[in-house]
């Protein structure tokens, strides 16, 4: 009896060895210093989110048909006065959505007079344009097209009569929008841009991590990402695409051009509105693929990451970083790099 009682003993002891082995609570990783991640997991979890997979909007239904004329309308440089540009030119998608100039030629040649922003995820954005002047992509893409020193189209008519001569462009927009006896429209052609540019989404390594796998990131990285949280840098940058939702003043603490060496002092929304209020003010950029997306800021005034970096801890939270927390912030803001999806080219 003893030995039975004995053997059942040591079996209901393995058995507790066994359960506690396959737990499926989250297991405490530490590096040799004794950082601890699942800490700074639960630190991030508060500020941060994974990309979502759709960016969709009630008022544009995003079929096959208005996509593929979205990406059509996309590459096509007859959108622009010249035929030199396309949406392209200037957000280029082999290059992460935008042209890596400090400013982009228009269809003369002339420069525009703020760095042209990625499109990819940006149609996650509370608002577009560096000044937040439009509400959504839809509205933001019409925008170039009849910009005089962008596109220079001088008015939607002479766009649409020149797209219908196309014979391709007859049956895009006719599948587009079916029912429509008249599909070609300033509107449909800027929706149909629109649900294009809302297929531009790139998830990272990062969103694996965000979910719930803490070996997606190193341990490198999620110091610089407890390093960017200490610092303050999620006031502005949170959320699933850290940043993208909210205007702010560019230079809190101190004047942004005495820090970025901005050849013209840009007012930003003041430029639109007119307030006072809005002097400085323009909208902060998400750092999804801030890696590729250089150079930095409304007028592409400074090239490195590093000095975006710097700059920013100093005139929007006063903070002087040293070398290596730059480099442990920007090793975190790399991981913020996705894949371009193949289904983006043309």
């Amino acid at each position: 009896m003893i030995k039975i009682k004995l053997l059942f003993s040591v079996l209901m002891i393995s058995l507790l060895m066994i359960s506690c082995n396959n737990s499926t609570e989250p297991v405490k990783k530490e590096a040799d210093n004794g950082f601890d991640t699942k800490a700074a997991y639960e630190q991030a979890s508060k500020f941060f989110a994974a990309l979502p997979s759709t960016a969709p909007n009630a008022e544009n239904e995003l079929t096959a048909e208005k996509i593929l004329l979205g990406k059509v309308l996309y590459f096509d440089n007859r959108l622009s006065k010249d035929e030199t540009q396309s949406c392209n030119t200037c957000h280029n998608i082999d290059t992460y959505g935008v042209d890596n100039e400090p400013t982009s030629k228009g269809d003369n040649g002339g420069l525009g007079d703020r760095n042209s922003p990625t499109t990819f995820n940006a149609a996650l954005h509370i608002s577009q344009f560096w000044d937040g002047r439009n509400a959504d992509v839809e509205e933001q893409a019409g925008g170039p097209i009849l910009n005089p020193v962008e596109m220079a189209i001088p008015n939607e008519a002479f766009i649409l009569k020149r797209l219908k001569k196309v014979p391709e462009y007859q049956d895009l927009f006719a599948a587009a929008y079916p029912g429509e006896s008249n599909p070609f429209t300033y509107k449909n052609l800027t929706y149909a841009i629109g649900a294009y540019e809302r297929t531009l989404l790139t998830p990272s390594a990062f969103d694996e991590y965000i979910v719930g796998d803490l070996t997606a990131l190193s341990i490198d990285a999620q110091k610089g990402m407890k390093e960017f949280i200490d610092v303050g840098c999620t006031q502005c940058h949170a959320g699933a695409i850290m940043g993208g939702n909210m205007l702010m003043k560019f230079g809190l603490f101190a004047n942004y051009w005495e820090h970025t060496q901005s050849a013209i002092i840009d007012s930003g929304k003041y430029v639109v509105t007119g307030a006072k209020s809005d002097m400085f003010v323009f909208k902060v950029p998400s750092l999804r693929n801030i890696e590729k997306t250089g150079p930095y800021f409304h007028d592409g005034s400074v090239k490195s990451l590093e000095s975006a970096i710097q700059i920013m801890a100093k005139t929007q939270n006063n903070k002087d970083l040293s070398i290596d927390q730059v480099k442990s912030i920007e090793i975190f803001l790399n991981t913020l790099t996705g894949e371009v999806p193949s289904s983006a080219k043309l």
